[in-house]
């Protein structure tokens, strides 16, 4: 039986625009079916929008640090516009950029959400499309805990806070992980009066204790308020303003609430039952080639419950488009490869590879080595002598994680990912030149003082005393 399409992709956020390019540039005859904006969540309310939002709020803090004299030469950005100055760029980005990615791709925007009918069709507002294969690339949503009070008040998620009119004069945020942290700052920066409350005992609790920490001072200095390890006893609304209560008796009031609370699923509109994909509260059920319990369906980026990361998803499209065409034994596996992360706070905490709790729960030895920003020239010079690079190792080299917190962080775990993934140990990044004075200097000087580490033990010194 002949299908209309080679490849139907459901959801064209950062999986599905990796599928559906590709693929039409590979020739085949692919139809994008989108429900709501091209780009997801990624685009429209996620990643571009809260970078555009921190990156105004880093402006904005630089010149409120300026010296007396130099301010009347230096307006301080008014945060009256700031809205919709982001609208302006994401509607640009959207219709001179994101389009013309799709020329060769039967865009099936904005009408409605697809539901298989059979394990090769779905339909859309009524109107039916057929592929051979199919990749459900539908993302997730912001989750809502059931915090009693919660539903009869007006509350934010990531969904629609890039939608209000104006910065808030105050602000409660439910949640301590990488969105809450960094919405937390940007609109502390912005003028609003800011405070976390969450259940974990430290910030970004998927990171380790030490990042939380050094967030925390970073916060209390700038005048937001972190209340750690408390669960929400009730939420209302009186007088204009949101209350929020905890389990032990405190009372935070706010013009606006945000919850950064996680993410959900919601699968209710695919009748993935017709199409043969099994799926639970934790996903659609994915093998290691990204493929479900559907032989022709592939279920990358978010939808899989594995990681939450726009370029997760971007790789496991990438993924799961190469193996939907490879026989089993030469299809890769989604899982061998590192996933680095980064929150993008001031400053920025970044990790790749194992965390040292694991290590330790694992009973694995290993050596840590930290170089810190405080003992940088350039770091001290700039003003940005906050952090370390902190990594984990074995005596001869082999690296089980990085974790950076400082200036640039985002940029320079890049690196200890690609040594990590290609199984490079720490002699080789020591023997590589980096440019100097950038921050990433900082990774040569983890990796030469695990060198300087090896030339302590008895062997190397007998050694060095011989040769000499």
């Amino acid at each position: 039986m002949g299908h209309d399409y080679d490849v139907c992709v459901i959801g064209l956020g950062p999986a599905g625009m990796a599928v559906s390019v590709m693929a039409a540039e590979m020739g085949l005859r692919v139809v994008g079916i989108e429900k709501r904006s091209l780009g997801g969540e990624c685009m429209s309310v996620g990643c571009i929008p809260s970078k555009a939002l921190l990156k105004m709020a880093h402006a904005r803090h630089l010149v409120s640090r300026l010296p007396d004299y130099a301010l009347s030469a230096v307006p301080a950005p008014a945060p009256t516009d700031t809205f919709g100055r982001i609208a302006d760029h994401l509607r640009y980005i959207d219709e001179k950029k994101t389009r013309a990615m799709f020329e060769k791709v039967h865009l099936v925007l904005r009408e409605g959400p697809a539901t298989f009918v059979d394990p090769h069709t779905v339909t859309v507002a009524g109107k039916p499309y057929s592929a051979k294969r199919v990749f459900l690339c539908v993302g997730s949503r912001p989750a809502v805990p059931p915090i009693p009070g919660l539903g009869g008040v007006e509350y934010l998620t990531n969904d629609n806070l890039f939608s209000i009119d104006k910065i808030p004069e105050s602000l409660v945020i439910i949640g301590g992980g990488a969105i809450g942290c960094e919405m937390a700052q940007a609109f502390r920066r912005l003028g609003s009066r800011v405070s976390i409350v969450h259940m974990d005992e430290h910030l970004l609790p998927h990171g380790d204790w030490e990042a939380g920490r050094v967030l925390e001072g970073v916060f209390a200095a700038e005048g937001i308020e972190v209340l750690n390890g408390r669960k929400i006893g009730e939420v209302a609304s009186s007088g204009g303003s949101i209350t929020v209560r905890t389990n032990v008796g405190e009372t935070l009031r706010g013009e606006r609430l945000l919850v950064a609370a996680g993410r959900r699923f919601d699968f209710s509109e695919l009748g993935l039952d017709r199409a043969g994909v099994e799926f639970s509260d934790r996903g659609i059920r994915v093998d290691t080639s990204l493929r479900t319990t559907a032989r022709h369906i592939y279920a990358p980026g978010d939808a899989n419950g594995v990681q939450f990361l726009s370029h997760a998803a971007m790789h496991q499209g990438m993924l799961a488009l190469i193996n939907s065409f490879l026989p089993r034994p030469f299809r890769r596996n989604f899982r061998s490869y590192v996933v680095p992360w980064t929150v993008f706070t001031e400053p920025q905490v970044a990790h790749v590879g194992w965390l040292e709790r694991d290590l330790k729960a694992n009973d694995m030895a290993y050596e840590v080595i930290e170089t810190k920003y405080e003992d940088y020239g350039a770091a001290i010079a700039e003003g940005i002598a906050v952090g370390s690079v902190r990594v984990y190792a074995s005596p001869s080299g082999r690296i089980y994680g990085a974790r950076i917190i400082g200036d640039g962080a985002g940029e320079m775990i890049n690196e200890w990912g690609l040594a990590i993934q290609n199984k490079l140990r720490l002699h080789r990044i020591m023997f590589l030149q980096h440019s100097f004075p950038s921050m990433s200097f900082l990774t040569k000087r983890a990796s030469e003082s695990w060198a300087m580490n090896r030339m302590k033990s008895p062997l190397m010194r007998r050694l060095a005393k011989l040769l000499a």
